[in-house]
């Protein structure tokens, strides 16, 4: 079997294709996210991915659902999931979907994690300050780690830069003992 996520890769790239095709990126990806919202409900996941469930009512359900929210072509997908018993990887499809259109356009991920939520300015301030480090526009999501103590962690791709409290304290650790010695 292959590995978790090559197929929502797989169904990711295919509509894509399809959105490049058509340049219908952001309906694409509206559709996809509202797809998953609606679905991740756990009373309509629970009948979705039953398939103790008829098909056809699944698909009846899904149709009734999105028909009137997301375009056709996000609907045939979803019902393709749901036919195939794959609707489970409908969330990690999105996710991919955003990558590719990410970097379509030029966007860079990053991830930000701090000790406490940060406010929309602070938000604000590390994303201007990451695009002014990359020359990109960013894409910011946040995290919140109660292990950092205090400041914040940025990844970016395969960088990652420390200016958390518990990496100073670390590093300042690393630096007596070496010392010590």
């Amino acid at each position: 079997m292959g590995r978790p996520g090559t197929a929502a890769r797989r169904y990711a790239d295919a509509a894509f294709e399809l959105a490049s095709r058509d340049d219908t990126h952001d309906a694409w990806l509206e559709g996809l996210e509202t797809a998953v919202q609606l679905l991740g409900d756990e009373r309509v996941a629970a009948i979705v991915d039953s398939p103790a469930v008829a098909l056809a009512d699944r698909e009846a359900l899904i149709e009734r659902l999105l028909a009137a929210r997301v375009a056709a072509s996000v609907l045939n997908l979803t019902r393709v999931l749901v036919q195939r018993g794959r609707i489970d990887a409908l969330p990690a499809v999105a996710t991919q979907y955003r990558r590719l259109l990410n970097r379509h356009r030029g966007v860079t991920e990053a991830i930000v994690t701090s000790a406490v939520p940060l406010s929309a300015a602070e938000t604000a301030a590390v994303r201007t300050k990451i695009e002014s480090m990359l020359g990109s526009s960013v894409e910011l999501a946040s995290r919140v780690d109660d292990d950092l103590i205090g400041g914040l962690t940025v990844r970016v791709g395969d960088r990652f830069i420390d200016a958390s409290v518990r990496g100073r304290l670390e590093r300042l650790r690393d630096q007596l003992v070496v010392g010590a010695r």
